[in-house]
């Protein structure tokens, strides 16, 4: 099981799958061959789909400028191993192939060779399961922070901080933003509206809203996020986490901590399951978002090992079958107000949890394990094709 570090990651938006995936496989490409003269890429499935709304030809091509890059769209191959596969090509100054790399974006920016995702040879974790994890944390009287400290990179923590300032940037500046999301939707940002409706009637669910659309606006313009566990879903943590911080006063070591466990949720989905909506849907994205925030929560309420995974159980379940289905393939509608939605919903799983004594029937590794099985299951039209559920709304605009 890899390190938070691959989980959590700062970059630009909209997408993790279809911006800062190809962006790694662009970067690692040019590397291999700085003498080519030109590149051409090959986008397939869903990265082809909705690639042009998420920037994906876009972010090749600065990649790798100053060479002339040709963008082959390819929608109708899909490969079987991932929908977001891609090939690159380097072409020498005669026109002539140098050398090709199918490379797939599996989810969360992280980019994988056919075969290669989850092969376990660079785990960080010695477990795999969230079973697996709660023996080890009975049995050495550990909590999910301790287990994490143990096993993860020694500076993990001073990362978690890095993680926890950018996700409090993209509130604060989402917060203050006031221009239209770019895309033809013209969509009005929201959070800064939000705000001022939180000042007024000091509730807590308008704080959170307000948070989460601020980070999701950022997101859906382009702007600096984290990934967590996507592009896709960045508002939801952030929308709870410092709602939370402001409302009930929680600290930022609290938080980061609290990232610690949110970060263990993620990262047993990435390696049972997929964070990738071109894959499963967005019950991968904000389902997975809403259950790491949920397990979060109910550990900074002081919940038990086995309430803080129920918490993170229910807030998976309750997003089971969610279609990814953004409307011209921009991370927009409806994927702002999912955002807020989630963020909200990872409060009231963890609420519920802790009036429970823990025990419960399915477990959080079952439910990955079905949610998993749900998103491949589903038609490609509801999986990041932009074909449609909400997307085929637009088709006619």
């Amino acid at each position: 099981m890899e390190s938070l570090k691959e989980l959590y990651k700062v970059g630009n938006g909209p997408s993790s799958s279809h911006t800062m995936g190809p962006q790694r496989a662009a970067e690692q490409f040019k590397n291999k061959y700085p003498e080519a003269a030109s590149f051409k890429a090959h986008l397939y499935g869903s990265l082809a789909a909705t690639g042009e709304g998420h920037l994906t030809d876009y972010i090749i091509k600065k990649t790798l400028e100053p060479k002339e890059v040709e963008i082959l769209w390819r929608e109708d191959i899909v490969k079987p191993y991932h929908p977001n596969g891609m090939m690159l090509e380097a072409i020498d100054a005669n026109g002539n192939v140098m050398g090709d790399w199918t490379i797939y974006s599996v989810g969360g920016g992280t980019i994988a060779e056919e075969g290669m995702r989850n092969a376990g040879g660079n785990d960080t974790y010695p477990h795999s399961t969230m079973e697996e994890i709660i023996t080890w944390c009975n049995q050495n009287n550990k909590n999910f922070v301790d287990y994490v400290k143990t096993y993860d990179d020694a500076d993990i923590m001073d990362y978690l901080v890095t993680i926890k300032d950018a996700m409090k940037k993209s509130v604060e500046d989402g917060l203050s933003a006031t221009e239209v999301i770019p895309g033809k939707l013209n969509l009005e940002r929201k959070a800064g509206y939000f705000y001022k409706q939180y000042l007024a009637n000091k509730q807590l669910n308008t704080l959170v809203y307000a948070y989460a659309l601020a980070a999701s606006e950022q997101n859906a313009s382009g702007y600096v996020i984290v990934t967590a566990p996507t592009c896709g879903s960045a508002g939801v943590i952030p929308g709870i986490f410092f709602a939370m911080k402001d409302y009930a006063g929680y600290t930022d070591e609290q938080l980061i901590e609290a990232l610690a466990v949110a970060g263990l949720v993620g990262v047993l989905v990435k390696r049972n399951g997929s964070v990738s909506g071109a894959e499963v849907g967005c019950q991968g994205e904000v389902g997975v978002a809403c259950a790491m925030a949920a397990a979060a929560i109910a550990f900074l309420k002081g919940g038990s090992l086995r309430q803080i995974e129920y918490a993170a159980e229910i807030g998976l379940e309750h997003h089971l079958g969610m279609t990814c289905d953004p409307a011209y393939g921009y991370v927009q509608i409806p994927c702002i107000e999912r955002n807020a939605m989630g963020a909200q919903r990872a409060l009231d799983a963890a609420n519920y949890s802790l009036l429970t004594d823990g025990e419960h029937q399915v477990t959080f590794d079952q439910i990955v394990k079905i949610m998993d099985e749900t998103g491949r299951d589903m038609m490609d039209k509801y999986r990041e094709t932009s074909k449609g559920g909400i997307a085929k709304l637009f088709f006619t605009c």
